[in-house]
């Protein structure tokens, strides 16, 4: 599961429906539609996405506070989800934010400056009971230039302060990306076409697939032993008694996953990823982990120098927090931006550094870094065992209970 949003990726929606759109009065209806000024062109799309956001993902109700936290959105998205929210009866709060500015503050922080920062944010998100975090990029590499002392003394300051002491524990939130040509180009996709899967994979039947999911995590919670094995692959490590989470919309958008955490000290072997990775703005590919009882000993990429500083960030970094099955059946190839590429079916994800509280293996750093590997037989097949029980190969599960989860199935 998502955790930090720094990378921040980003699509400005053609206008328009185009073939399959739904008409915008699908999703209008009473005082809603009759408070929409005329000459507002919204793209109908934005408003079901706005109305899966507000009214699915948060469940936000009548009285309740929202913050909707827009970073590089366009402002026609910004206007949709206080229109839904409102409609919902909910008062929403709304913060906007540049990448170029966050940028600017990074690399001229201070310890002083930033404390303010996190004193005013925190203020402000302990006062709602949501939060919605749309976040959109013209360059993914916006940060890649902060000198490592900036981030950290964000992590330390705004990021732990605001975010994973009060919104990830004491609010109801959702974060997403926003559509934008570099993410386009970056999937390897027309603009046109991006667009298009963009709202498919966002407002896909996310209730539907919470029912299916419920086995995965049965499976999970009940399991103790896991191997993963594939090219360059072959680990093992325990699960036991450690909670395993469905998450199906409600904490991000695209969604497709059930997580748990490894017990700490249990994980030995090697883990090859097959998914380029982005993380404080520097790329890597052909990341490869050594584990010695729970312990990043070894660690190698495209951009070694720079995996290495971040494992060395604290004593948490070299230890993993996180692992997680994805099936998304929209997602189904790496896209360089980790809030997609988490949830590609037939993925899984091992994740150095901070734990989530609902399931705690007691790792704690400032980093989360959510790293992928795809077992879809193009990519070279793998294979996931739970106490010695085979549950997917080559991506695809092959238990009765889990087939419900496979691509042809959820669609």
């Amino acid at each position: 599961m998502l955790f930090p949003a720094d990378e921040v990726h980003t699509v400005t929606p053609a206008r328009g429906g185009g073939t399959g759109t739904p008409n915008t009065a699908d999703f209008e209806d009473g005082d809603y539609a009759r408070n929409r000024r005329k000459t507002d062109m919204i793209d109908p799309r934005m408003t079901r996405l706005a109305k899966v956001l507000i009214e699915y993902s948060t469940e936000v109700k009548e009285g309740e506070k929202i913050l909707i936290e827009a970073i590089d959105v366009p402002v026609e998205m910004t206007c949709e989800l206080l229109r839904v929210a409102r409609a919902a009866g909910a008062d929403p709060l709304v913060t906007l934010k540049s990448n170029r500015v966050t940028r600017a503050l990074m690399l001229n922080s201070s310890k002083s400056q930033m404390d303010l920062i996190a004193d005013t944010e925190a203020l402000r998100m302990s006062k709602v009971d949501a939060y919605i975090g749309l976040r959109g990029n013209h360059n993914i590499a916006e940060l890649s230039d902060v000198p490592e002392e900036g981030h950290k003394l964000y992590q330390d300051t705004v990021w732990r302060r605001v975010h994973l002491e009060i919104r990830v524990p004491k609010t109801r939130w959702v974060v997403l990306r926003w559509p934008h040509p570099a993410m386009a180009q970056q999937a390897n996709r027309s603009t046109s076409s991006f667009e298009d899967f963009y709202f498919d994979v966002c407002t896909m039947d996310y209730a539907r697939m919470a029912e299916a999911m419920q086995p995965l995590k049965k499976r999970m919670d009940t399991a103790d032993r896991v191997r993963l094995v594939g090219p360059g692959t072959d680990l093992t490590f325990s699960v036991k008694d450690i909670p395993a989470i469905a998450c199906d919309g409600k904490l991000n958008i695209p969604d497709g996953e059930v997580f748990t955490a490894p017990v700490r000290d249990s994980i030995n072997g090697t883990l090859q990823y097959n998914a380029r990775s982005i993380y404080q703005g520097i790329v890597h590919d052909d990341v490869r982990l050594e584990f010695k009882e729970g312990k990043i000993v070894k660690a190698t990429s495209t951009n070694t120098e720079h995996l290495n500083k971040v494992f060395d960030t604290d004593e948490g970094s070299r230890y993993v927090g996180e692992f997680a099955i994805g099936f998304n059946p929209y997602v189904t190839e790496a896209m360089l931006d980790i809030l997609f590429d988490e949830k590609i079916a037939g993925s899984f994800h091992f994740t150095p550094g901070q734990a989530y509280e609902e399931a705690d293996n007691g790792n704690k750093s400032n980093v989360h870094w959510d790293l992928v590997c795809i077992q879809s037989a193009e990519k070279g097949g793998g294979e996931i065992w739970f106490d010695d029980e085979l549950i997917r190969k080559d991506g695809i599960f092959v238990v009765d209970d889990l087939v419900p989860l496979n691509p042809d199935k959820l669609k």
